[in-house]
C-alpha cells in the first residue's frame, strides 16, 4: 500500500483537530447543560418538597376545619333536638289548654241552664211542703234543702253572665208558666 500523500494527511488531521475542538465545545456545552439541569432538578425538588409542605399544611387545616364543623354540626343536631322536644312539650300544653278552655266555655254556656234548674229545685222545695204537714227543721235533709234554696236564690240572683236573646226569652217563659201552675 502506498502512502497517502501529505495534503490529505493535513487535511485528515485538521480534520481530526476541528472534530477534536467540536468534541471539547460539545462536551463543555454539556457539562454547562448538565449543571443548569442539575440545578433545575434541585430546584424542582425543593419546589417539589415546599409545594408537598404547602399540601400538607392544607391537609391539615381542611381536617380541622372538617372537624370543627362536625362538631358544630353535632351541637346544632342536640340543639335542634331540645327545640324539638320543648316544641312538642308547648304543642301538649296548648292542646291541654284547648281542652280546658273549651271545657270552661261549655260549663259558661251551661250556666243559666243550670241557674233555671236550680231555682227550679227551690220552687219544687217550696212547693213540696203542705201545709199542715210538719217537717222538722231540725233534720239534716231540711238543712240540706235550705241550704240547697239559698244557693239557687244567690246563684239566681248573681247577673255576673251574659245570657243571649234566646235564652232570656226561654228563661221568661219557663218562670211564666212554673209561675202559674200550681
Amino acid at each position: 500500500m502506498s502512502a497517502p500523500p501529505a495534503l490529505q494527511i493535513r487535511e485528515a488531521n485538521a480534520h481530526l483537530a476541528a472534530l477534536h475542538g467540536r468534541l471539547a465545545e460539545l462536551e463543555r456545552r454539556l457539562g454547562a447543560a448538565e449543571g443548569t439541569v442539575r440545578g433545575q432538578a434541585e430546584s424542582l425538588i425543593r419546589k417539589d418538597a415546599e409545594l408537598r409542605a404547602a399540601l400538607e399544611d392544607l391537609q391539615a387545616a381542611k381536617d380541622r376545619e372538617i372537624a370543627a364543623l362536625q362538631e358544630r354540626l353535632s351541637s346544632s343536631e342536640e340543639t335542634i333536638q331540645k327545640l324539638l322536644n320543648q316544641i312538642q312539650e308547648k304543642d301538649d300544653l296548648i292542646l291541654q289548654l284547648k281542652h280546658r278552655s273549651q271545657l270552661l266555655t261549655k260549663i259558661c254556656r251551661s250556666r243559666p241552664a243550670l241557674d233555671n234548674l236550680l231555682s227550679y229545685m227551690a220552687e219544687g222545695e217550696q212547693l213540696s211542703s203542705f201545709p199542715g204537714s210538719q217537717s222538722s227543721s231540725n233534720s239534716p235533709i231540711h238543712e240540706g234543702l235550705q241550704e240547697t234554696d239559698c244557693m239557687a236564690n244567690q246563684i239566681s240572683n248573681n247577673k255576673d253572665f251574659s245570657l243571649s236573646e234566646d235564652e232570656l226569652e226561654e228563661q221568661d217563659l219557663d218562670k211564666t208558666l212554673f209561675g202559674t201552675t200550681v
